[in-house]
């Protein structure tokens, strides 16, 4: 097999995958507004490949119209909505479902070129093939996602909603840490173990916080106990414990509980990382990137407590949901600086066992 004449880095690789990371990006904010929009089960049909195509004139509009009708949504939340106001939540999740179908071509195209060209580097082929398979099992989990509200439910079930949000997340750092690898080349040093694991930890609290999110938002936790620090002015709202375990992926109060108290602890953790990468001083941008990560914290907590005081307009919705992906992308290119690092990070200050 002739050798692939990208090497083990590829510039022009590294800009398609971070194109296709904004792709996603802009995937998790128009999902969130459409969530927000209650648009999600306006289309009531998954065609991968037909459904591309809107309703072209007044009978396709009608048809699609009565199928909404026929499901509870409609017949419980939506009861004698006008065309108009059909139309107004069909486009969004119509743009969703469209914004889903140019994401694979985005991708899958590209890297057929890359790979008939002899472009891509070696290293990075399977990686991309993995995240191609991902995004292919990210549509089908959006049905599966998007079948629980059109039978029995006015809405989806939370933990799909979390599901679907976690595999577009994971897409997204994937996305971001492949176009990382593909812009700098193959590593040549060895990680420095206590801060990589530091940074990991990091990461995975802060993806952790994001299915939280989903949770909140599959509940509609963010429309009630809008007091803060309080709920309702209590520490915990009741909670409908005769639901058992399923509490903890339904329950209003319970869901909105966790998704505090994880941010409280993600905050102090995100907090103290920066503060010892500032005592150890560490060079190559990693004091600066541990910085960022603490600032995005700090700010998406605030972002956070005005979404909820407000109710959780449209605007302030999707921007904390937007903030919450800039989030995990600070955390997860936070990581990988600290992984590549070939700095020596304990030449001053006092010894530590860790973090």
């Amino acid at each position: 097999m002739k050798r692939f004449i990208g090497g083990d880095q590829n510039r022009a690789v590294a800009i398609w995958l971070f194109a296709c990371a904004a792709l996603v990006f802009a995937m998790v904010v128009v999902g969130g507004v459409t969530r927000l929009t209650g648009s999600g089960l306006s289309i009531t049909e998954w065609k991968p490949i037909m459904g591309a195509l809107p309703p072209m004139n007044a009978a396709d509009w009608n048809e699609a119209f009565e199928k909404y009708r026929a499901i509870p949504q409609y017949q419980q939340v939506n009861a004698g909505m006008s065309m108009a106001e059909f139309q107004g939540i069909f486009w969004w999740e119509w743009a969703h479902r469209l914004l889903g179908r140019l994401i694979g071509a985005a991708f899958a195209l590209p890297f057929a070129v890359f790979l008939i060209l002899r472009q891509m580097p070696r290293r990075l082929i399977v990686r991309c093939a993995v995240l191609l398979v991902l995004g292919g099992l990210q549509g089908l989990i959006g049905w599966w996602m998007v079948s629980s509200g059109l039978s029995e439910r006015v809405d989806v079930a939370p933990e799909r909603l979390t599901v679907h949000l976690g595999l577009a997340l994971l897409i997204f750092m994937g996305l971001v840490w492949t176009g990382l690898e593909a812009w700098n080349g193959e590593p040549h040093s060895r990680p420095p173990v206590v801060w990589s694991r530091g940074a990991a930890i990091l990461l995975g609290a802060v993806f952790v916080q994001c299915l939280l999110g989903g949770l909140v938002a599959g509940a509609k936790a963010g429309f009630v106990y809008t007091d803060w620090p309080l709920m309702n002015g209590a520490f915990l709202a009741p909670v409908a414990w005769g639901n058992g375990a399923l509490a903890f992926l339904h329950d209003q109060a319970l869901v909105q509980f966790n998704h505090r108290i994880w941010a409280y602890g993600l905050l102090i953790g995100g907090t103290v990382y920066a503060v010892q990468a500032w005592r150890w001083r560490l060079a190559e941008g990693l004091g600066a990137a541990a910085f960022a990560v603490a600032a995005a914290l700090w700010l998406q907590a605030l972002l956070g407590i005005a979404t909820l005081m407000n109710a959780t307009p449209l605007w302030l919705g999707a921007l904390h949901q937007a903030g919450a992906a800039l989030v995990l992308a600070a955390a997860t290119v936070n990581l990988w600086l600290v992984r590549r690092s070939q700095a020596r990070l304990f030449t001053s200050g006092p010894r530590s066992r860790g973090l």
